[in-house]
């Protein structure tokens, strides 16, 4: 059976996008970055919560500051992509519940009330709209760069606050020379599925 996608956009998205570690110089936009959430916005999650948090990291000071954190691998890539997005989870996503989830606005008492459960849930549902935003990137025609190789509590503290977990750091552009390390395996489809 095929897909519906047209298979130069499965390539596009999935067979053959790969995770960048150089890139050119040529600039990404604010509207290339707003055209990727206004597609990727529409990914599911839970309650339709929606708790990531995208932080763009455009200014030469503020670079600098998270390149403090990368881990020593990931800083030269960090110091020169057009762009990087801190990708972060708002642990107080249950305040936008009401205008999110119209159907049961009581939903974020009921479910939300205690921090834990919102981390947890923040936590997971982020991490889906994290893959959404790559998926999206891919879309928009370029690479993405993600990683979580950094120093998490100083980029929290730099960064964002104590509402906001940061999941990853994503270098985002046009893939430059060298961009690509080798692919490597994945399963296959009867090492991953199983049947009841």
């Amino acid at each position: 059976m095929s897909l519906v996608l047209d298979p130069a956009a499965q390539d596009l998205l999935f067979r053959e996008a790969r995770s960048a570690n150089t890139f050119t110089d040529e600039p990404v936009t604010d509207e290339q970055v707003q055209a990727i959430y206004d597609l990727v916005k529409y990914g599911p999650t839970a309650f339709n919560q929606t708790p990531l948090r995208i932080t763009l990291v455009r200014s030469p000071e503020a670079r600098e500051r998270l390149v403090a954190h990368m881990a020593e691998g990931n800083r030269p890539k960090t110091a020169s992509a057009p762009l990087v997005a801190i990708l972060s989870a708002d642990n107080e996503f249950h305040e936008e519940l009401p205008h999110l989830f119209p159907a049961a606005p009581q939903i974020k008492d009921i479910f939300f009330a205690e921090r834990p459960a919102r981390e947890n849930a923040a936590a997971l549902n982020a991490a889906l709209q994290a893959a959404y935003f790559i998926v999206g990137v891919r879309a928009a025609g370029l690479a993405a760069g993600p990683m979580t190789g950094f120093d998490f509590e100083g980029v929290r503290k730099e960064f964002l606050d104590d509402d906001h977990t940061p999941l990853m750091v994503v270098n985002i552009g046009h893939p430059g020379p060298d961009a690509w390390y080798p692919r490597s395996p994945r399963l296959e489809f009867d090492q991953v599925v199983t049947t009841v």
